[in-house]
């Protein structure tokens, strides 16, 4: 009889039983480390984008099939961080690494809708509609409510009913162009939700 523990009994019985599970159901280890598999993300094609969850700004890396071949539908099969990026170096938090369920979601938003006052419901506009409704709502506050001069004759220049902030999918160069647009129509209230 041989002498070993009850550590030792397990690691016996449960190498047996697997190895020889495994050899009953065909596998066999020499031919499972020789399969060659495909890159997964070798057919898509990769696109750099920004997280639009949270102020960070990380940087993502989205793959997505079809080739922009006519009857070919796009769509993106995988989100990755972006190793090159300042901000996250390849890192994404849990939110950021769950973004193709938001991307998939049936339930995402895709074009801008408007609810008219005392309705309830909301009617889908298009994009020049929505734009053009709000330059026009945009023009009739800075009209009513610019300041020119101060009580004592400075002037000023300042529009301070409205404000305006800059989304975290926004990059410096972009936040600086807003910013500019937005100091050149007077508005004071002014923020860029990403601090890159």
């Amino acid at each position: 009889m041989v002498n070993m523990n009850r550590r030792q009994f397990f690691k016996v019985t449960g190498t047996t039983l697997a190895g020889s599970s495994l050899a009953l159901l065909g596998v066999a280890p020499g031919t499972a480390m020789a399969e060659v598999r495909q890159y997964k993300l070798a057919r898509m094609t990769e696109t750099r984008n920004t997280c639009p969850y949270c102020s960070v700004a990380c940087g993502l890396l989205m793959y997505g099939l079809g080739d922009g071949a006519k009857n070919a539908r796009a769509s993106i099969m995988h989100i990755e961080g972006d190793p090159d990026h300042p901000v996250n170096r390849g890192t994404l938090c849990p939110k950021g690494a769950a973004l193709i369920d938001f991307i998939h979601s049936p339930n995402r938003l895709k074009y801008p809708e408007y609810r008219a006052p005392g309705s309830d419901k909301w009617e889908r506009m298009s994009w020049d509609d929505a734009l053009t409704r709000i330059t026009k709502l945009m023009k009739a506050d800075r009209d009513a409510n610019f300041v020119e001069k101060t009580d004592d004759g400075k002037t000023v220049n300042r529009w301070l009913t409205t404000g305006m902030l800059a989304a975290s999918a926004s990059s410096n160069e972009v936040g600086y162009i807003t910013h500019k647009t937005v100091r050149s129509m007077g508005m004071l209230a002014f923020d860029n939700q990403a601090r890159v």
